[in-house]
């Protein structure tokens, strides 16, 4: 009898290692093909956009000749340092009025604060060449501030198309997002250092540099090094108002669309990369040391009465909301009129494209497909790859290359990465150490696959991000008991990891929806000549003139992202207070 129950026994342990072997096979199944991912959708496109810098036209070895020939061509060289100085003048308009929105935001009670908030958070969703539109409505030759709102003041006049227009457009385009870090370190500052600052009888204003400056000086660095990348590699406002002033983002496009110069425009791809790599680089150590500088002891920063401070602050944020109405309004209006602003009759005329595209809305509707199939796909992959990383204990190597791999996106400009795309996928044969290599994704060029792709990894690290902070937040016994009972990790995985974080695997598709709506960088070299996108055709229309229905196509992405966002909202808030209340008990 007892023979009989040790066999039994050891018959139970054999099928318990039999399914953990399995179990731990599909672990390393999944994080091998985590890998694979990153090298068909980041790795060998920039390699292939990095070798591309060392050859000529015919595809002749050339060594550095290419970046020989930029720093020697006058015109190219220049492009750099107007890019320098649009990203440094950029950089200190948009920080300084970030910090003192963020400071009004967090640190005083002024009236309609969750309405100043959400207003300013408006310019994210419409893409970039939007805000050239709207200034061209505003300081254009025939704009309603040039002539003074049609007579009712004096005109402004100011040389729009140039430096002035890019640095203007540049800085409504970089504040949301400057904003939204400094909030946040406003956000987490200790209260105890205010209390024993007023215990010593510090001034306000001494007050402020010893100890908000100090509190709030990583996300200070921070949102400076963003601003300056994002402004640094940003197409879409040079392209609209630059006029006949180069910046290194225009000339990659000159270079590869104009003059089909693919190697030179490698070149400037790579020289734009740099100053990305580097702001990432500090960015990626002030949040380290960030988080080191915050303790779990501290105290939330507690709002004093001061009525004075608070009127000036609701002047100040009145003042920058109005800014960004206004261009919406503007646009809204060059988009509903007739012919601005000779006939200001009221028409939708502008909304149907068959007359220049031919397609009528077909643009439209292409970017909401794309932007649909890359919301979910890219949220599934997102999640399972952070899961990989984050509760999977196999093949360790791999999962701290997939952890790099996951934060590298966020060093790369959108024209970079589609310029690899470009060199990748579209050769039918690639150079691999010498060799020819048939290419097995050659066919995926010029589909709709393509642009999904480059779309997910354009906007990956963000959301990897999301999804590592909900994982972390899981307890690791979740995993360690349904082992013990065990429960296959997959069946935990759908059960209780997915519903726990339901919510953020919700924002990570609207925010992989709404990026995917806006950009134009990393698709602009990719879209295929029968499946136009939505934001390269504002770019298409404005190079044909036709600045009013590139105004309209700007209102529909702005309008359709607004809906998308407040039906998100509208739908998850519910989820959200049900799925968090396991963290009260």
């Amino acid at each position: 009898m007892e023979m009989l129950e040790n066999l039994k026994v050891e018959s139970t342990k054999k099928k318990i290692k039999r399914r953990i072997g399995k179990e731990e096979w599909i672990q390393r199944l999944l994080i091998i093909g985590m890998i694979l991912a990153f090298l068909i959708m980041l790795v060998l496109p920039l390699l292939q956009l990095f070798t591309q810098a060392f050859y000529d036209k015919d595809g002749a070895f050339i060594g550095v000749a290419n970046f020989s020939k930029y720093f020697t061509t006058p015109t190219l060289v220049q492009s750099l340092q107007n890019t320098i100085w649009i990203s440094g003048v950029t950089t200190i308009i948009a920080v300084t009025l970030a910090f003192a929105y963020a400071y009004a935001i967090g640190r005083t009670n002024v009236f309609g604060k969750r309405v100043f908030q959400y207003i300013a958070l408006l310019p994210l969703f419409a893409p970039t060449m939007m805000h050239g539109i709207a200034l061209t409505y505003l300081f254009g030759n025939q704009g309603l501030v040039t002539k003074g709102m049609f007579g009712l003041f004096e005109g402004i006049q100011i040389p729009l198309y140039g430096p002035v227009g890019i640095v203007i457009a540049e800085v409504m385009y970089t504040f949301p997002q400057a904003f939204l870090i400094l909030l946040i370190a406003f956000q987490g500052s200790d209260y105890r250092l205010y209390e024993a600052s007023n215990m010593l009888g510090a001034s306000k204003t001494k007050q402020f540099f010893t100890v908000t400056l100090p509190s709030v000086k990583y996300g200070l660095i921070s949102a400076m090094f963003v601003v300056f990348t994002l402004s640094f590699t940003d197409f879409g406002a040079p392209k609209i108002v630059g006029g006949q002033y180069n910046v290194l983002a225009t000339d990659v496009y000159k270079q590869v669309i104009g003059q089909q110069n693919m190697p030179m425009g490698a070149t400037v791809g790579m020289i734009l990369l740099i100053p990305a790599i580097f702001a990432f680089a500090v960015d990626r150590i002030t949040q380290r040391k960030q988080a080191n500088f915050l303790s779990s002891k501290a105290v939330p920063y507690r709002i004093t009465a001061n009525k004075k401070r608070d009127v000036v602050s609701f002047i100040y944020c009145s003042v920058i909301t109005l800014m960004i109405i206004l261009l919406l309004v503007a646009v809204g209006i060059a988009a509903s009129v007739k012919v601005w602003p000779y006939n200001m009759s009221f028409t939708f005329e502008h909304f149907n494209f068959s007359s220049l595209t031919g397609d009528g809305l077909e643009a439209f509707k292409n970017s909401v497909i794309v932007s649909a199939v890359t919301a979910v796909i890219g949220a599934i992959l997102t999640f399972m790859f952070a899961y990989a990383i984050e509760k999977i204990d196999q093949l360790q190597f791999f999962r701290k290359t997939g952890y790099f791999f996951s934060i590298v996106p966020l060093a790369i400009p959108g024209l970079v990465l589609g310029l690899g795309y470009v060199f990748f996928f579209s050769q039918p044969t690639i150079q691999i150490f010498g060799l020819s290599v048939t290419n097995p994704f050659h066919s995926l060029y010029g589909t709709i696959a393509v642009l999904v792709l480059v779309n997910i990894i354009h906007f990956y690290s963000v959301t990897f991000v999301t999804a590592t902070t909900a994982l972390k937040k899981l307890d690791r016994e979740f995993e360690l008991v349904s082992q013990s009972m065990g429960i296959p990790f997959y069946k935990t995985f759908f059960r209780v990891t997915v519903p726990m974080c339901l919510p953020a695997i919700l924002e990570m598709v609207m925010y992989y929806f709404v990026n995917s709506m806006v950009t134009v960088s990393a698709v602009v070299f990719l879209y295929a000549a029968d499946f136009k996108l939505a934001a390269v055709s504002i770019v298409n229309m404005d190079d044909a003139g036709n600045v009013a229905p590139a105004a309209a196509m700007s209102v529909l992405i702005v309008v359709t992202n607004i809906v998308v966002r407040v039906v998100y909202e509208w739908g998850t808030k519910a989820l959200r207070s049900r799925t968090s209340q396991w963290q009260k008990r």
